[in-house]
């Protein structure tokens, strides 16, 4: 396991499609790990693996709930409803928050790290953070939605 270094807008790595993970062995575990290990050191609550470099459809994600550690291997939305809006802020764009409307409720499905399929369904700050990291896989940036800016963290957590 380790701490890697969290890749920052504009590095074109963060505009770019991930490719779906075809094949779960030590090497997708060691990643997530190290993920894990980023967000942690990173006070994150999600991390998604072009964040650090890596162009393969992997999210992890921590938001303090009872779901604790959650990793998705190639993670699909199959369910969105509702709507919230407030802040958002991104391990990979400090010092910046932003306002973005999201579902309230999200349901996703992926593969865990033994390659089962595994739905999670969140709401409120899961679902944010689902969609947050989600839309990262498909190069997709919170500050593309958002609908107001603010310099510096007093609006939001980041992931």
């Amino acid at each position: 396991m380790a701490i890697k270094i969290i890749v920052k807008d504009p590095d074109p790595v963060l505009r770019e499609m991930c490719k779906p993970v075809t094949k779960i062995n030590s090497n997708i575990h060691k990643l997530l790990n190290d993920m894990a290990d980023t967000m942690y050191d990173a006070e994150g609550v999600g991390l998604a693996a072009p964040q650090i470099g890596i162009l393969k459809r992997v999210i992890v994600m921590d938001v303090g709930d009872d779901h604790g550690l959650i990793e998705l291997i190639n993670p699909e939305v199959i369910e969105k409803e509702g709507e919230q809006f407030g802040p958002e802020g991104c391990l990979s764009i400090p010092g910046k928050t932003g306002d973005v409307r999201r579902a309230q409720r999200v349901k996703v499905k992926g593969l865990d790290r033994d390659g089962n399929e595994i739905v999670i369904e969140g709401t409120d700050l899961l679902a944010r953070c689902i969609l947050h990291e989600v839309d990262h896989l498909n190069g997709v940036l919170y500050t593309d939605l958002a609908e107001k800016m603010y310099r510096g963290e007093q609006h939001g957590g980041e992931s």
